[in-house]
């Protein structure tokens, strides 16, 4: 059997008296895209922040590779290869795209320039731009500030950066959210280049078609755990949201 890149066994988290997550399980392959789907306060944002170093759990345990792990950090998950792509982006509005994708991890210029913190930009230019061809982004331009782009083309950069820097897992937070047609289908379009790649991704939205169109699996959240696992595959719109409802009760198949 397969082993899961990251996987959370009966975790915990309570503020105060609110159970925000109780006993819930998670698991993501390598080279899978599972869908983190739930009503409002089910604890997906709860889930992704234990699972990324930026919540202490209560209890439960997490495993990466099959082994025992305590991510307590940001920066210890980004050692293991993961990377998280949150809602607002997280990116330097008057910095223009090459300098948020490697904003704390600049390249130094060769010699001694580098040493007196010269950067090289032309290296790190060649680099974002090869990302963006990858992924097949389009960018309006590589030296324009992020603020005055669109919010799909900022959406691209937040992407591309945790792309050119994760080699083992990224997490999406609702990366459709508030786009336009063709700009949602850019963002739909990289996630299949990224599952291509072989590394894994963990989408978080509220879009059903969207989680279908892209998720080979989908774990529902209610309430705080997990009461249900899908595959995409053999399930529909109805069937998730019957889920997430409670009007459904039954567990899905693994797979």
């Amino acid at each position: 059997m397969r082993t899961p890149i990251l996987e959370a066994r009966k975790v915990s988290r309570s503020f105060g008296q609110v159970r925000a997550l109780d006993n819930a399980d998670f698991d993501v392959y390598e080279g899978e895209v599972v869908a983190l789907i739930g009503d409002n306060g089910a604890g997906k944002s709860t889930m992704v922040k234990a699972l990324t170093g930026n919540l202490a759990l209560d209890s439960g345990q997490l495993f990466f590779e099959g082994e025992p792990v305590n991510i307590t950090s940001q920066q210890q998950a980004t050692a293991l290869g993961m990377e998280v792509v949150y809602q607002d982006l997280a990116l330097a509005p008057h910095l223009n795209p090459v300098q948020n994708m490697f904003l704390g991890r600049e390249i130094p210029r060769p010699g001694i320039l580098g040493h007196f913190g010269f950067m090289d930009e032309k290296a790190m230019r060649a680099s974002a731009e090869a990302s963006f061809a990858e992924l097949g982004g389009t960018v309006r331009s590589f030296t324009a500030p992020i603020g005055s782009m669109s919010g799909g083309q900022r959406q691209q950069v937040a992407i591309a950066r945790a792309i050119s820097w994760a080699d083992k897992l990224v997490f999406l937070d609702e990366p459709t959210a508030a786009l336009g047609v063709v700009q949602t289908k850019n963002v739909l379009e990289s996630i299949k280049r990224v599952k291509a790649k072989g590394i894994a991704v963990v989408l978080i939205s509220h879009s059903m078609p969207h989680v279908l169109e892209v998720a080979d699996r989908v774990h529902v959240m209610r309430l705080g755990t997990t009461i249900a696992t899908f595959n995409a595959a053999d399930t529909t719109v109805e069937e998730l949201v019957g889920a997430m409802t409670g009007a459904l009760d039954k567990k899905g198949d693994a797979a």
